[in-house]
């Protein structure tokens, strides 16, 4: 008898397929599809003795639909491939793919380095959705260009697996191998990740493996067999299995349900090239209701996933969604889950605070500055914004709405939603905006709402205002260095005057030491004098006020600085800084 070729679900054989499925407590398995012209009894698959089963079919080829044919006891069933790459829908059947046939090009993973990687996330069914385009991941190619110009160099999606029906967040994954069908399938996915390496984006995906479905979910008593009425083989059947989402946790402790997750992440980094991954709230893994760690089997699955991207994908990133401030997400120390980086709930929520106040005297700079400077034991083990899709719905609005929801577009929303952008911009960490951010998009976001484009032509100066503070953050100018580096020194602090100044540096000296000049408050701030930390002339490399970002800015001139030799702020020189309300400056000293 020949070899069983490795891998499961549909594998190419040299001559047709040949396909695998794990399905301990059957009786019988076969496949059946439009190479067999539907037969149930063709094509029967032979156990293997271990709870997994494999047949070869010479006449199957790519693009025939298929599915298992299941009998336990007196119960026979259809249910979709597990592993299938593509399905026809959430409620249809799988087709084989072959994901050798599409041509790269030539192009390869492209991950910046972390310090110096600047992420936007976006959704594809709403990022470019009109009259030319249907919310598909050709789509978002249309628009790359755009994000290019604007200076990030990593796109982050919303989930893209197959989901329940054709409209989502994607946090609902009925096929988790599969890519959405509505977004275009497997080969837009990887036409859009060629596209974005080829502009040198790079890509990094969001992934779901805190719990399943919980509809159109074929993997839900997968078998025939189940304990207490929950979902069988893939899942506890016990009061593990409950989340908010549905009582559909992985079973996590099960070699074979490990080993899915796991070569449902190598497959997207091996087959789709992408550059990274984040994983969808990391707390419902290690815990059953979120705050505790009663899921070992969780947080050590996590612990194997890193690793395993470490040694086989060096240079790509792993990024936990946990919100906890938990530095151990973020160690490589034993008991550590080993995540490059985490998304920082000790930054979004005191800016974001600090930026929908209403009145000027109840902001914090002393959490401002918590925020700025919070650290995980590595600078860039932190993911900042101050929008997100999670922060921006759910009953939170865009930063815009929150700070007037009366006039989202007006003086106060466009001030203080560009303030916390550069703050943002300008703190250590890997910053993120959210799709739109750049031409203050208001309200908040629905998977029913398209991105509304017209605003990047009516909000031109907001995205020049962007593309500017991103320019500094990866010093392409030369003249900011120490803004790709991790140190940070907040030497002024003025809670009367909501008058904040911090420095940021590499090694130090001109070109590299970056001082920014924040005013938090509706008040000009004329002739305040701040340290500095060396002498000379201090220039002027970003105003927020500026009036070419809008009409409505521009109130008060700025200037360069010459510092002497007369310290403030326990630094040896100083100089008198004028600022306009709700402004950002950036200085340095030419190389």
């Amino acid at each position: 008898m020949a070899a069983h070729l490795p891998g499961m679900g549909a594998i190419k054989a040299s001559r047709g397929f040949a396909f695998r499925v794990w399905a301990p407590h059957a009786d019988a398995v076969s496949v059946f599809g439009e190479f067999n012209d539907w037969d149930a009894e063709a094509n029967p698959l032979k156990s293997e003795g271990n709870g997994y089963w494999y047949v070869r079919v010479p006449k199957a080829k790519a693009g025939h639909e298929y599915k298992f044919w299941i009998t336990n006891g007196e119960n026979s069933f259809a249910r979709r491939d597990p592993y299938a790459p593509q399905v026809t829908d959430s409620v249809g059947n799988a087709v084989i793919y072959d994901q050798a046939a599409f041509d790269w090009e030539g192009t390869q993973a492209h991950c910046p380095p972390h310090h110096e990687l600047v992420i936007y996330e976006l959704h594809v069914g709403t990022f470019n959705q009109g009259p030319d385009a249907d919310g598909t991941l050709h789509d978002v190619v249309d628009r790359l260009d755009q994000l290019r110009d604007l200076g990030v160099n990593a796109i982050q999606l919303m989930p893209v697996a197959e989901f329940a029906g054709d409209m989502s967040w994607g946090y609902n994954p009925a096929d988790p191998f599969a890519v959405e069908s509505s977004y275009g399938g497997p080969d837009a996915l990887k036409t859009l990740v060629r596209a974005a390496h080829q502009r040198g984006l790079a890509v990094i995906l969001d992934v779901v493996y805190n719990h399943f479905g919980p509809s159109d979910l074929d993997l839900w008593q997968f078998d025939g067999w189940q304990e207490n009425g929950l979902g069988g083989i893939y899942f506890y059947n016990d009061w593990r299995s409950a989340t908010p989402w549905g009582d559909t946790r992985p079973d996590y402790g099960r070699e074979e349900v490990r080993r899915y997750i796991r070569d449902n992440a190598l497959m997207w980094l091996r087959e789709y090239h992408m550059d990274g991954l984040r994983l969808d709230m990391t707390p419902y893994m290690r815990s059953v209701d979120g705050t505790e760690f009663n899921l070992p089997e969780g947080w050590s699955l996590m612990r194997w996933l890193s690793e395993t991207m470490r040694e086989e994908f060096p240079g790509r990133i792993i990024i936990a969604e946990d919100l906890h401030g938990d530095a151990s997400v973020t160690s490589l120390a034993e008991g550590g889950a080993g995540f490059h980086a985490q998304w920082d709930s000790q930054f979004v929520h005191p800016v974001r605070e600090a930026l929908e106040k209403t009145n000027d005297a109840w902001r914090s700079l002393a959490e401002v500055s918590s925020a700025l400077t919070h650290s995980y034991g590595d600078p860039f083990a932190r993911v900042i914004y101050t929008e997100s899709h999670d922060e921006v719905a759910n009953g939170r609005s865009r930063v815009p709405a929150s700070v007037d929801e009366g006039d989202q577009s007006g003086w106060a929303a466009q001030k203080r939603s560009t303030l916390g952008a550069a703050l943002m911009l300008t703190a250590p960490g890997i910053p993120m905006l959210f799709q739109g951010q750049e031409f203050l998009e208001g309200g908040w976001f629905r998977d029913d709402v398209p991105l509304d484009w017209r605003r990047r032509e009516d909000f031109a100066g907001i995205a020049n205002l962007y593309a500017d503070l991103i320019t500094l953050r990866l010093n392409r100018w030369g003249s900011t260095r120490g803004l790709t580096a991790g140190n940070i020194d907040v030497f002024h602090a003025d809670e009367e005057a909501n008058l904040l100044a911090y420095h940021r540096w590499a090694d130090g000296g001109p070109g590299d030491s970056v001082v920014v000049v924040a005013n938090l408050s509706a008040q000009a701030l004329e002739h305040r004098r701040i340290g500095l930390p060396a002498a000379g002339r201090w220039t002027l490399r970003f105003n927020s006020d500026a009036p070419s970002y809008s009409a409505l800015f521009g109130t008060l001139a700025s200037f360069d600085l010459d510092a002497g030799t007369d310290g403030a702020d326990g630094l040896p020189c100083s100089a008198e800084v004028t600022v306009a309300p709700y402004s950002v400056l950036i200085y340095s000293q030419d190389a």
